[in-house]
């Protein structure tokens, strides 16, 4: 059942759509508008959670953010991607033969794609964002404007500088280009790449989170960590980078919230 629905969601991307794949402008708003949708149910925790008792120890982040710097955000990244990430993605797209076969990957095919380019992807990011804190330079002119919102909320995932922006969607391309990616697994992997970078920073820890049901990924408390003492946790991901390295902080009772 599982290869047949992947069949027929690709049909219809092959027979209709697969042509919008390769232009920037719809890849573009269709990246934009899917950090925008997968943030917005934070949003709307954030904006209820002062009336809703319940959601408080759930919640691990001190500030509770309003609307307006919600809005602030959203402009700031929809600038970013008018001026860098099109730019970007219309090269990369002018220079990379894409090949789009009739059949989908089956269920396991697409599973085991995407499982890759997130072990790549968390491989490069860590080393990228090590060597980054590492180097004041870089610090300050590529990743401090990241490090601003010191308490995370979902949109703030991808407000940063245009160079650092630039970066994380090369790592991405890079990943797939590695793997060698069916085009749906990609599309896979760049959805799920999404969502995770949301919930990383959403300031929520849920007990059905992603990281309580598999310890192996480091989840809002962890991210949350890096962001409050400016080190450590550098993987996106995942957790044994920073096993191996040394780099992992403990996470505070503060930031494992009130329950």
């Amino acid at each position: 059942i599982g290869d047949a629905l992947l069949q027929w969601i690709w049909d219809f991307i092959y027979a209709e759509h697969h042509v919008l794949l390769m232009s920037p402008h719809i890849s573009v708003c269709a990246a934009f508008s899917t950090h925008l949708i997968f943030s917005a149910p934070f949003m709307l925790l954030d904006v209820f959670s002062p009336y809703v008792g319940w959601l408080h120890k759930y919640r691990i982040c001190r500030e509770v953010v309003g609307l307006h710097q919600w809005f602030r955000c959203a402009t700031r990244i929809l600038w970013k991607y008018v001026v860098g990430v099109l730019p970007l993605t219309a090269l990369f797209l002018s220079v990379r033969r894409t090949h789009f076969p009739e059949r989908a990957p089956s269920c396991f095919h697409a599973f085991r794609e995407c499982v890759s380019c997130m072990l790549i992807f968390d491989t490069l990011f860590f080393f990228c964002h090590y060597t980054i804190h590492k180097t004041p330079w870089l610090y300050h002119n590529v990743h401090h404007i990241h490090h601003q919102n010191r308490d995370t909320f979902a949109l703030a995932a991808q407000d940063s500088s245009i160079s650092e922006l630039l970066s994380l969607q090369t790592l991405a391309f890079i990943s797939a280009m590695l793997v060698g990616c069916h085009p749906f697994s990609e599309i896979l992997f760049h959805l799920v790449n999404t969502w995770l970078a949301v919930e990383d920073h959403c300031g929520y820890d849920f007990p059905w989170s992603l990281h309580r049901l598999l310890p192996c990924f480091g989840g809002a408390p962890y991210h949350l960590a890096h962001h409050q003492h400016f080190k450590g946790n550098f993987a996106p991901y995942f957790r044994h980078w920073d096993y191996i390295f040394g780099t992992s902080l403990p996470i505070s009772v503060n930031e494992r919230g009130h329950r």
